[in-house]
């Protein structure tokens, strides 16, 4: 109960920052739009809508970290978060607080780019389905990375690390944009040792069908999501208590 009255709060301080809502919602739109453009008027399948549109949906979740990232930085350098301090609350109870309204924003998210890709000429399959479903780690992943962040940096240090680092991260390392097969050496194995372009690959699986690939890429972003939610949790309770002392 003491969680969920926490995430009702939060819920509220996302809601009412409308501007950066429709951003975080809007963008990943914009570019699944330019790029089917770009794809309806070149000879080669470049932006394919089956390969664009789960590599946009995971792309769209870096701004979910800054969300996350800049919420709790600004209760961290506030006296908000001192007065709650003094409440029964755990760092477990802060930390899931914040993800439990996020986590729905950021399905969200991703079903808003699947239903422009059926305009785009995306199938309507059970298979759309699946790969929502196959996101869902991803969309932890991105969570814990914006907790993790908020706690150690203020809000304009979180939009730096967040809003550029992350995004470019994301962008150039998922295989969005182009296959990292084109590149290939380091570049690839660096992007083949992160979570990023695993989280597009089981997208991709699952919405073509070829559910016997999905787990090869989706353990990757499990694996990342557990891990990255530990060390938000451990690195909020010592902020926690170093901001008591």
């Amino acid at each position: 109960m003491k969680t969920l009255a926490f995430a009702s709060r939060n819920t509220k301080e996302i809601l009412r920052d409308k501007l950066n809502l429709a951003f975080g919602l809007g963008f990943p739109i914009i570019l699944l739009l330019l790029l089917s453009l770009i794809q309806s008027n070149i000879p080669v399948e470049l932006f394919a809508i089956e390969q664009l549109t789960p590599g946009i949906a995971v792309f769209g979740l870096s701004f979910i970290s800054l969300f996350s990232g800049t919420l709790i930085a600004k209760d961290r350098t506030s006296s908000f978060m001192l007065r709650l301090f003094t409440s029964p609350l755990t760092s477990s109870n802060f930390i899931f607080g914040y993800s439990i309204p996020l986590l729905p924003m950021a399905v969200l998210q991703i079903i808003v780019c699947f239903v422009v890709s059926f305009f785009l000429g995306l199938s309507i399959n059970v298979n759309v389905l699946l790969s929502i479903v196959v996101m869902i780690p991803a969309c932890i992943f991105f969570i814990a990375i914006g907790l993790l962040c908020g706690s150690i940096f203020n809000d304009k240090q979180v939009g730096g690390v967040c809003g550029a680092l992350l995004t470019n991260l994301c962008g150039w390392l998922s295989g969005t944009w182009f296959s990292l097969d084109l590149v290939g050496g380091t570049f690839k194995a660096i992007a083949k040792a992160l979570p990023f372009v695993h989280a597009v690959d089981a997208g991709r699986a699952a919405l073509t069908g070829n559910y016997s690939e999905i787990f090869a890429d989706l353990w990757w972003v499990i694996g990342y999501a557990v891990v990255f939610v530990c060390i938000a949790i451990y690195v909020f309770t010592k902020k926690m208590n170093s901001d008591n002392n």
